[in-house]
């Protein structure tokens, strides 16, 4: 019996040869295809773009023929991208699990898992794949924790697994990855501090998970978009102060506290978003061409403690969010004329201690801007206040108690 084995051993691999002559692919990869097909399922085999209607075994090169599927040209040929799924907003994604099959594609060097309803958990084994840059499984269902193999992945360079139900915290290795560029994690249930992150990450979105503590010391220079909203971080954000780079920056909803960094009032910062923390302080008096905001700028500061008179630092802005702070004094006429020009397309300031927004005479207010001055130390003028549409958050009492103003040595207007 013994003999007759190794008799046969290699007739079977003289076949297997053949299989991988007839078919151009890998019989370890063609393997890993077939239990990767086995442990997902198109949600509806009835849809315009079922994604496993190309995934036929008995195809002549499933390289050339599988969706989703890119090889190399080497013969064997090896599966180098992995795209699961169609992509399509007309096609309703694949069900089912993530097969640990996919680390026997050794060459694999991106994986991509577009939106379904995927559960369970991402395989640890995709820790074995060194050419691997790109892991996207976002839009789905997945449980359980990042595998901390998954960091210690030398190539690396974009990791997108938001929008699943992941727990656990990012492990201290994370900063070690010296080619991870792109970090999309938002929307799990994440926890823990936030590690020290790689020195030139370019984007980080943690935003809607359960983070806590303070802001890593040392954050990488090279950030452009920067998403912690709605955790519950805190402290002050002195380690912002040297980000040049930043433009887009989301830090609301959070407890973060004290005075906002002089250096993020600037025009390259297009987006900043901090409302609803405890801020204080004020904005800042910058020269007058250190701030030229312009078409798209959106800064939202409302729901904070910040006080004291507005500057000019603001004018511009496209999209200004000001409410629900103790802001005094009257709106700088820069800030007036930019929304009667239209350049200002929305200025929310109700909620405040302001008394005065200056009227430009024979000038009418544009249609398409949305203005808001109720619950002020003033009573809007009538053009004004014939023109305001206020959010239905913003109560229907047009200006404070005068007692409420007194305090705040504030007389009404």
């Amino acid at each position: 019996m013994k003999k007759m084995l190794l008799c046969l051993l290699p007739l079977v691999l003289i076949i297997l040869s053949n299989v991988e002559q007839v078919q151009g692919i890998s019989a370890v990869d063609l393997s890993a295809l077939r239990e990767i097909k086995n442990s997902l399922t198109d949600i509806s085999s009835s849809s315009p773009n079922p994604f496993f209607t190309t995934w036929d075994f008995t195809t002549s090169d499933p390289c050339s023929t599988f969706a989703g599927i890119t090889c190399s040209s080497s013969i064997p040929k090896r599966v180098t991208t992995l795209n699961l799924g169609t992509g399509l907003s007309d096609s309703p994604g694949l069900a089912g699990t993530l097969s640990p099959a996919i680390s026997n594609l050794s060459e694999l060097t991106q994986l991509i898992l577009f939106t379904g309803i995927v559960t369970g958990p991402i395989p640890s084994q995709l820790g074995t794949l060194k050419k691997l840059s790109i892991i996207s499984l976002a839009n789905n269902r997945l449980t359980g924790s990042i595998p901390g193999s998954i960091f210690s992945l030398p190539n690396l360079h974009t990791l997108d697994l938001s929008h699943n139900q992941l727990t656990g915290t990012i492990p201290g290795s994370i900063s070690a990855l010296s080619d991870l560029k792109v970090v999309i994690l938002g929307s799990n249930k994440l926890s823990g501090v936030i590690p020290q992150l790689p020195a030139e990450l370019l984007h980080l979105d943690l935003s809607n998970n359960e983070f806590s503590g303070m802001l890593p010391k040392r954050m990488p220079l090279t950030l452009r978009y920067l998403s912690v909203l709605g955790n519950s971080l805190w402290g002050p954000l002195n380690t912002l102060e040297s980000l040049s780079e930043l433009v887009y920056l989301d830090l609301s909803m959070n407890r973060f506290s004290g005075p906002i960094p002089t250096s993020l009032f600037r025009a390259t910062l297009s987006s900043m978003f901090l409302q609803r923390n405890n801020f204080t302080g004020g904005v800042p008096q910058l020269p007058p061409t250190s701030s030229l905001y312009g078409p798209g700028s959106t800064v939202d500061l409302s729901h904070n403690y910040l006080t004291g008179e507005l500057t000019n630092t603001l004018t511009g802005v496209e999209t200004l969010f000001l409410n629900n702070n103790m802001f005094t004094g009257a709106v700088p006429r820069d800030y007036v004329e930019s929304v009667y020009s239209g350049n200002t397309k929305t200025l929310y300031l109700q909620h405040n201690y302001i008394a005065e927004f200056p009227v430009v005479e024979g000038l009418a207010l544009p249609d398409s801007v949305a203005l808001c001055l109720s619950y002020n130390c003033m009573v809007p003028p009538v053009p004004v206040l014939e023109f305001m549409a206020c959010p239905a958050s913003a109560g229907d009492m047009i200006s404070r108690p005068v007692n409420q103003c007194s305090a705040f040595n504030t007389s009404m207007a």
